[in-house]
């Protein structure tokens, strides 16, 4: 008679046997998106463990030369098959190329791809606008209300903030320098829509909040922008742009110390709650009749939430033990990382200056990210292994979101 077998001394006949609650307990241990996609080419088993109430993996650091990288690990790496240098800008998990007869985005991960329109592509409201230029001496200059029609042909012209609001509607800030304005397409749509005589403002950012679009100016005023449908062709076009928030700004003072405070300002939802982060960058100014250059320096940060009831920016001391902001110019976002072990309260920012948007200059050639501790105030160096060289175009370095 056969001795019978202990199924407990029987060693598993293949990974794929391993029970799925102890699959889903390994794979939240993974952090980043690539280890996930490594476990998940395992067996269809993981690959369904993986899909079970995962929280969303950290970030990628995206650098203009197409090199990646897994925070917290510090070896970069490059998707196979294609590079992806030369991208202009980053829309959560899609890569934004610029192209002759349009846009390109690609997400590095699924290689799906979208289309959009060229911004020399661009249908006015109202039509047959007409541009309004003033000529002094030969040369000519926008008049005191700088409007569409008086940037629409720079050649510097380009996408400063991209969003996929829906599958239906994209939203872009679009500009030169400090001018900026709105602008709204289909994804695959033949043509951008803008309102010609709209005031271009000096838009800082932009965000997709609980279904509306909302943008901020460097005054710090919070607009909500009404979207309404071209009865025409169905595509999407910005109705009206309408105060919500009164911003209470400052500006640029130097101090008897030769510093002087810039401003950047964010924003980004957590925890349902839009958030408008304020950073100063102090910098340091040159002695009165001396030549030279104003040199960025420490970074000093406020966090405010919107609060809708009384029209009014509430400052808030602390994210919560939980919350991270990854903060950049091209896209921004707070993620819960408790699942994962790691400390909250913590902003990771990037100095992602467009050259035609600031006044200052960092002292450094080299660039990496930093850390800002809600906490104490304090800020390190993120990954001093990580770093990468300025870039005087509009190719900066961005956080890449992963869907899952």
């Amino acid at each position: 008679m056969a001795a019978e077998k202990n199924p407990q001394s029987q060693p598993l006949s293949s990974w794929s046997a391993l029970p799925l609650d102890l699959a889903i307990l390994v794979v939240r241990l993974l952090p980043t998106h690539a280890d996930r996609a490594r476990f998940t080419a395992v067996c269809p088993q993981w690959r369904a463990a993986a899909r079970q109430l995962l929280p969303m993996p950290l970030p990628l650091l995206a650098l203009p030369d197409g090199a990646f990288y897994n925070i917290p690990y510090t070896k970069p790496f490059r998707f196979p098959g294609c590079g992806f240098a030369g991208y202009q800008s980053v829309c959560g998990n899609w890569l934004v190329f610029p192209r002759k007869d349009g846009c390109f985005l690609v997400d590095p991960f699924s290689r799906a791809t979208v289309t959009l329109p060229s911004l020399s592509h661009v249908r006015l409201r109202p039509p047959n606008a007409i541009a309004k230029w003033s000529d002094e001496g030969g040369t000519k200059f926008a008049e005191p209300c700088t409007t569409w029609m008086h940037i629409n042909e720079s050649k510097k012209l380009h996408i400063i903030k991209l969003i996929l609001c829906s599958p239906n509607l994209v939203a872009a800030l679009v500009g030169i320098g400090h001018a900026s304005q709105i602008l709204m397409c289909q994804p695959g749509g033949l043509s951008w829509s803008v309102r010609a005589y709209d005031e271009c403002k000096g838009f800082e950012d932009m965000a997709f909040y609980q279904g509306k679009l909302y943008v901020i100016a460097t005054d710090e005023n919070l607009l909500l922008v009404n979207i309404s449908e071209d009865h025409n062709t169905g595509d999407p076009q910005v109705s009206k742009v309408g105060r919500v928030i009164k911003g209470d700004p400052w500006y640029p003072v130097v101090y008897q110390d030769n510093t002087m405070p810039c401003k950047k300002v964010y924003l980004v939802e957590s925890r349902g709650v839009l958030l408008m982060v304020r950073r100063a960058i102090w910098c340091r100014v040159p002695e009165p009749g001396v030549h030279g250059k104003v040199v960025a320096g420490q970074s000093v940060f406020e966090v405010f939430k919107a609060d809708f009831e009384h029209s009014q920016w509430v400052k808030v001391s602390t994210l919560g033990n939980d919350q991270v902001l990854f903060l950049g110019r091209r896209c921004s976002r707070a993620m819960s990382v408790s699942e994962y072990g790691f400390a909250g309260d913590l902003i990771f920012f990037l100095d992602d200056d467009e050259q035609n948007r600031v006044e200052y200059r960092y002292a450094e050639e080299n660039s990496s990210f930093s850390v800002d501790d809600m906490g104490s105030g304090k800020i390190s160096n993120g990954r001093p292994e990580i770093s990468w060289k300025r870039c005087d175009e509009t190719r900066l370095a961005a956080w890449l979101f992963p869907q899952g």
